[in-house]
């Protein structure tokens, strides 16, 4: 729940088959104090009984008659694009069609690529506070946008194991590559 919100929001399931979306409460909202050890059982839709897709606080389905943008829907959730926010900053940025996705795609492969190659290249840390300050100031973006795991070292002398930031990326690029395959299949 967001702690903006006055009231728990229902997260919305959809099922692309039958073109239906319904609200379920979740059990912490029914049982007081929600005893640990029962888990939610999966939504299933009650006209064909399928497991639903947990699309989140924020989607809105279309009409059922619309079965393009239905479809659309699909392969979104299929990459992994759901609608998991509780309303305050939104999902982020939704490509409207399959090409748009793809294109979306690929500008972030092609970011990752940048920080793979940053690392591959990267020798060893600067030594002096100078070196240091040149070398944030140019490499902010970079330097930035690893984990905190990889970030080692203090404030006045960082240290970042390229090696682990080099796998870190490649493993992004792979998860991105797979997601542009799951859209060409």
């Amino acid at each position: 729940m967001c702690r903006y919100a006055m009231t728990s929001y229902k997260p919305h399931y959809a099922c692309f088959e039958c073109r239906k979306t319904f609200k379920r409460r979740l059990l912490h909202d029914i049982l007081d104090g929600y005893p640990k050890g029962i888990q939610e059982k999966p939504a299933t839709c009650p006209e064909c009984s399928n497991v639903m897709a947990d699309m989140g606080l924020d989607f809105e389905s279309p009409k059922k008659k619309d079965i393009k943008a239905w479809n659309h829907i699909k392969t979104l959730y299929r990459v992994g694009i759901t609608f998991h926010s509780c309303g305050c900053s939104g999902p982020g940025y939704i490509p409207n069609d399959t090409e748009q996705l793809k294109g979306h795609f690929e500008s972030v492969k092609k970011t990752y690529l940048e920080h793979q190659y940053f690392w591959a290249r990267r020798k060893e840390d600067p030594e002096t506070q100078s070196q240091i300050a040149k070398d944030q100031h140019e490499n902010w973006g970079f330097l930035g946008r690893i984990p905190k795991e990889l970030k080692k070292g203090t404030k006045n002398k960082p240290q970042y194991n390229a090696t682990e930031a080099l796998v870190f990326w490649s493993k992004k690029v792979a998860e991105i590559e797979k997601k542009i395959k799951t859209l060409t299949t």
